[in-house]
């Protein structure tokens, strides 16, 4: 099987089309090799919450703006409500070009010092992330797959090893790195191939990396994933694994066994819509799509493993790109399917009523059960979605898809619970509670959403 892994990335690498019976063989294969699991690392047991630089700062992070995020992410008192990672996502390497990034003595992304310099014995990364951590808060990074081509023809040593670049690499399989390039496969096949990504993860865990995103990962990049996986726990410091984007989810079970959570579709931000800058950060277009991936995925969710949707692109007012109810249905969506609510926006210039939306303790308790939501009901102007909790109430939430004010139903018996009971309704957003017998309804405005928790009352 590896040698037809190989086959077929080299395959993707020079443009051809991959036979279809062969593909999915593999895929099939990649699900089923092994029994099911959540990554065994200790961490990621509910869903991330934090920020990340990529929708807002986008190609500029730096030492000083990262830091600021962090600073408004402690005082704004969304630490306080549970946000606590503080990712930097792409450009904070040095990328000459083309020939890939540049890379230390052992083949590793050397560190753009220009946006992170040194302060004192820290390098900028690490100096960074000792900000991050003296607020309370964690630090992630971001890296993609394989090895600089630079590595490559530098032929640089393997840390801790006889190894070198050019007894692991395959040149010919072109790793996807969106911004810079030059990223080249690996034969993990090869001794020092799995040696290399320890070093890495070595070098991450010395400078206080508590967060991974693993970019451009593709089904042919599964090796890759199995390496950093089994790289990161051995690192001897405790680091959430996340993998981003658009996954094939005939591999759910492989992304489960191995990483803490993964991107189930493309990029939430609206790229073509900007003006000068980041804003508006997304659409309620980007947004609904997401309603057919969580239906999709529902099945593959659980705690230390965990679906994820993308940024939540709230706390911005206007420059969101999205109306008021439409940052509530981001939110809830998010939040029944237990995906990592991972903040776009600018924390340093929230919109008070975003605010308040990030810190509603009620519904953030929704997104941190761990438990995914099925969708019940999808017709041409509403969907439904809900899960039953431990606690054995039910959370439904009921979603207007349409351009109008609508009314959206559901009833007990769709929520999983006896048709005959007499339920308290409380709607999260806004703290009213009415009872209901059956039938549970609500008027609910144009891309709105009713967030409710249902509860049985004792008879």
């Amino acid at each position: 099987m590896v040698i037809v892994k190989r086959f077929l990335r080299v395959l993707a690498a020079a443009g051809a089309a991959v036979p279809f019976a062969l593909a999915a063989a593999t895929a099939t294969t990649a699900t089923t090799a092994s029994p099911a699991r959540a990554e065994d690392n200790g961490v990621g047991l509910t869903p991330a919450m934090g920020w990340s630089s990529w929708s807002f700062v986008r190609h500029d992070p730096t030492e000083a703006g990262i830091e600021a995020q962090a600073r408004a992410m402690h005082d704004s008192g969304l630490q306080s409500v549970g946000y606590q990672y503080v990712n930097v996502d792409d450009f904070w390497y040095q990328c000459p070009g083309s020939q890939g990034p540049n890379v230390d003595s052992y083949g590793r992304w050397v560190i753009d010092s220009a946006k992170f310099p040194s302060q004192g014995s820290l390098n900028g990364i690490a100096a960074t992330a000792a900000y991050v951590h003296s607020l309370g808060l964690k630090f992630g990074l971001y890296v993609t797959p394989g090895i600089s081509a630079q590595a490559v023809a530098q032929n640089t040593p393997i840390e801790g090893t006889s190894y070198t670049a050019d007894q692991i690499a395959e040149p010919s399989v072109k790793e996807n790195n969106y911004n810079c390039g030059g990223m080249v496969g690996i034969d993990y096949s090869k001794p020092g191939a799995q040696q290399f990504i320890d070093s890495w993860a070595d070098q991450f865990a010395s400078w206080g990396v508590d967060y991974v995103k693993l970019d451009g990962v593709g089904s042919f990049d599964i090796p890759d994933v199995q390496a950093w996986s089994d790289a990161l726990r051995q690192a001897g410091r405790p680091i959430h694994l996340e993998l981003s984007n658009s996954l094939n989810i005939n591999d759910a079970a492989t992304w489960q066994q191995y990483s803490n959570g993964w991107r189930t579709g493309g990029d939430i931000e609206c790229y073509s819509c900007e003006s000068g800058g980041s804003y508006p950060l997304t659409t309620w277009g980007n947004v609904a799509r997401r309603f057919d991936q969580v239906a999709a995925w529902q099945p593959y969710g659980e705690p230390g493993a965990f679906n994820d949707y993308d940024s939540i692109e709230v706390g911005n007012g206007g420059n969101d790109g999205l109306t008021y109810d439409e940052r509530q249905t981001q939110l809830s969506l998010w939040s029944l399917a237990s995906s990592p609510l991972i903040l776009g926006t600018d924390l340093t210039h929230l919109d008070p009523a975003d605010l308040a939306l990030l810190k509603n303790r009620a519904v953030i308790a929704v997104d941190q059960d761990g438990i995914d939501a099925s969708r019940i009901s999808d017709t041409s102007s509403s969907q439904v979605f809900a899960k039953t909790e431990k606690s054995g109430d039910a959370v439904a939430g009921l979603f207007n898809t349409s351009d109008a004010t609508e009314t959206v139903t559901t009833s007990a018996s769709a929520l999983g619970l006896p048709a005959s009971a007499r339920y308290q309704v409380v709607n999260l957003w806004t703290g009213h509670a009415t009872k209901a017998t059956g039938t549970i309804s609500e008027t609910v405005p144009s891309h709105g959403v009713a967030l409710l928790r249902v509860t049985p009352l004792a008879h």
